[in-house]
């Protein structure tokens, strides 16, 4: 193994053993009482918060598109995997982000911690699903094998863990919070740290920026609706993140082999 391997792996394991370490040393982190508060409530042919819960239809879309994409060959008749087991990761962040559609329009009817697990569960397995997938592609196919089936169990749990802690009166979001911008942290590290064996990257570079915005549309979302009360900073973040999504599919269509 190369020095320069040493180093990469080594700052991938320092990090995940600092996130955790963190993490477990940071005081629990309840879930903010206004958070089912949202600016726009409105309702239209007799669906509440209509717009919040309409907007989720394009994770449907993108989702479904992701599982043709993953699964259907490319035009000449190549593969888009080095190896076949490579498209389950993608299988699972394109069902997660369907799956999304499903759970976030049902928990923006009335929201609440009931119906926002049913939000954060699909969503967690599309964030272990896109980072299993870069394991495999740019770490160690083997490596991602192995985690990645325990890495959705963790993505899971932290939902179910969030969920119990809040029936106990003592709400704790630090596992949910470690798996979702943990798991994005690794992606980005694995993008800047290892080379890519397929071309591409600059798709999947977009679609992460694309839902940085979204967060930041999401944490705006009182303010952009005040600008004229027609549209909701939160129904924003369901249509950028979509359109993030929709980057990585034109990643997985348009992808080739770097040896090709």
């Amino acid at each position: 193994m190369s020095r320069s391997l040493i180093v990469r792996h080594s700052i991938l394991g320092i990090t995940v053993i600092a996130a955790v370490l963190l993490s477990a040393m940071w005081q629990p982190i309840p879930q903010p009482s206004t958070y089912h508060l949202f600016a726009d409530t409105r309702s239209f042919l007799g669906i509440p918060n209509c717009l919040n819960v309409l907007s989720n239809l394009p994770f449907a879309i993108v989702g479904v598109l992701g599982l043709i994409a993953t699964f259907s060959r490319k035009v000449s008749h190549t593969a888009r995997f080095s190896d076949p087991w490579e498209r389950w990761p993608y299988a699972a962040l394109f069902a997660g982000v369907a799956l999304t559609s499903l759970g976030s329009g049902y928990y923006h009817l009335t929201p609440d911690n009931a119906g926002l697990v049913w939000d954060r569960l699909p969503m967690s397995i599309a964030f272990m699903g896109l980072l299993s997938a870069l394991l495999a592609e740019r770490v160690s196919l083997s490596i991602s094998r192995w985690l990645f089936a325990p890495l959705l169990v963790v993505g899971a749990a932290s939902v179910g863990y969030w969920y119990w802690t809040e029936g106990h009166n003592a709400g704790d979001l630090r596992f949910y919070l470690l798996v979702q911008f943990g798991s994005l942290l690794l992606v980005v590290l694995l993008l800047v740290l290892y080379p890519a064996r397929y071309r591409g990257t600059g798709y999947l570079a977009v679609g992460l920026a694309a839902y940085a915005a979204a967060k930041g549309f999401e944490m705006a979302d009182r303010e952009v609706f005040a600008l004229g009360q027609i549209v909701s900073g939160h129904t924003l973040k369901h249509l950028i993140a979509a359109g993030g999504v929709a980057f990585l599919i034109g990643m997985l269509r348009a992808r080739t082999r770097r040896d090709d």
